[in-house]
């Protein structure tokens, strides 16, 4: 099976030896995003700026893909204070409608340049 690398310009450049993601068959897998605004790069302020900047990511990647947020299938969410759980959910409800993606929420001790959250999922493509 061929695969391929998804890119957007919309989302942060990859800042390590990775893409934002490959393309295997009709499945998608995307990389760990992290709220780096993708013209600055540099992180955002504040928790719920934070979720919102990884989702915005996450769909500028998808949509590079030719899907969307709604295609994604499995999505995985590392906060570092798992105290912020309720936050990323009310958020997560503004870009998801059901059927909800499955989903992990994995606290973590620390996320790449003091990031808060990161997310990264897998899209299956119709």
């Amino acid at each position: 099976m061929s695969k391929s690398v998804i890119s957007s310009d919309k989302a942060p450049a990859a800042i390590g030896t990775y893409s934002q993601a490959i393309k295997a068959g009709n499945t998608v897998y995307l990389s760990g995003q992290i709220p780096l605004d993708p013209a600055t790069m540099q992180l955002v302020e504040g928790f719920e700026a934070q979720a919102v900047q990884v989702f915005e990511n996450l769909k500028a990647v998808c949509e590079a893909a030719g899907g969307s947020l709604a295609d994604i299938a499995k999505l995985n969410i590392f906060l570092t204070d798992l105290g912020n759980f309720a936050t990323v959910n009310e958020v997560m409800g503004r870009y998801f409608q059901q059927p909800y993606p499955a989903r992990a929420a994995i606290g973590v001790a620390a996320l790449p340049r003091g990031a808060q959250v990161e997310m990264d999922g897998i899209l299956v493509l119709e």
